[in-house]
Order: structure tokens, then sequence, then C-alpha cells
């Protein structure tokens, strides 16, 4: 078996000492087809000029 890290007493405790926030409403994504098509649009087509490099990373370094 594998160890865990820290002692499961203190599992949960950011959770549980967090206030209750009331859900927001939010706009339905699109799926399948529709939903490929925004992802294509917003890495392929309208690319800002910033992204020379290609394909956009998660967590960039700051270019030299």
């Amino acid at each position: 078996m594998g160890k865990v890290h820290g002692s499961l007493a203190r599992a949960g405790k950011v959770k549980s000492s967090t206030p209750p926030v009331e859900a927001q409403e939010k706009k339905k994504k699109p799926k399948g087809r529709a939903m490929k098509r925004e992802k294509y649009n917003r890495r392929f087509v309208n690319v800002s000029a910033t992204m020379v490099g290609g394909k956009r990373r998660m967590n960039p370094a700051p270019a030299k």
C-alpha cells in the first residue's frame, strides 16, 4: 500500500470551514459538434499575434 501524505484526521478541513455560496447561473456550454467548432475557432482561427510560437501552453514561462 502507498503512503498517505498527512493524517486523514485533517481531511476536508478547508471545505468544511468555508461558508457556502449560492451557485451562479451560467450560460449553457455547447455540446458535441458545436463544442468542437468553438474549440477550433478559439485555437486556430482567431489567434492573436502574440502566439507566434505555435501552440498555447498551460503554464508558460516568460519569454527570454
